[in-house]
């Protein structure tokens, strides 16, 4: 069994359909196509669960971003193992959630989830460079009125990101930085935007970073 199938038809997965479909949980989500996840991706989830105060939050590493190419994209079970060695954090759960249901949009696959797991409470989790083409996503009013928000700051996108549809939309449904605690017994609509630590660190600029290093050193031994 591949270790994609594994994320998803195995333990994890599969006890938490059974224990969500009666336990109360609050849980966060951060999708993406985590190609690759970075400690960019850890540091903004481990700040979530701290000052969202969650059970545990899910990485849904996405077949394919419908607003990325598919170019430079790697295989899902490659970025899958990569994300299980970045997460480090046992409330950090890895899922393939998207595969297994065979969804490609953000709203189908929370359709699913709200409805299987009818007294979990999730929290959508995203950095501020999402929040300014939010507005681009499918359906992305009903998104915003299906679960909580919870935006974290990016280097150089604070003022762009707030000055963007989605906020202009569901201004009066913004808490208070410091209603972090409160957010997930909100009803939705409800989002919190947080002006915390930044990371400078993209999976664009790693991959950017891991070809010019493959290329050097293909250079180098030609050299020798």
């Amino acid at each position: 069994m591949s270790s994609v199938k594994m994320v998803f038809r195995g333990r994890n997965l599969a006890s938490s359909f059974a224990v969500g479909a009666t336990t109360k949980q609050y849980i966060g989500l951060m999708g993406g196509s985590f190609n690759p996840a970075h400690s960019g991706h850890k540091l903004i989830s481990e700040l979530a669960i701290k000052r969202l105060s969650l059970d545990k939050l899910w990485w849904l590493v996405s077949p394919q971003n419908p607003l990325k190419p598919k170019a430079d994209m790697a295989g899902i079970e490659e970025r899958v193992q990569n994300a299980v060695k970045v997460s480090g954090n046992p409330k950090i759960k890895v899922m393939t959630i998207e595969s297994y249901f065979n969804t490609q949009y953000t709203i189908d696959i929370l359709e699913i989830l709200t409805q299987r797991f009818p007294t979990t409470r999730f929290v959508w989790i995203m950095g501020a460079d999402n929040l300014v083409q939010f507005s681009e996503w499918k359906d992305w009013e009903k998104i915003a009125s299906l679960v909580r928000i919870a935006v974290f700051d990016r280097p150089n996108f604070s003022f762009n990101s707030l000055a963007s549809k989605m906020p202009r939309r569901f201004f009066r449904n913004r808490l208070r930085e410091r209603q972090g605690l409160v957010l997930k017994n909100k009803f939705p609509p409800a989002w919190i935007f947080f002006h915390t630590n930044l990371s400078h660190i993209s999976a664009t600029k790693i991959r950017s970073e891991t070809i010019s290093s493959f290329i050097g050193d293909r250079d180098q031994k030609a050299n020798y």
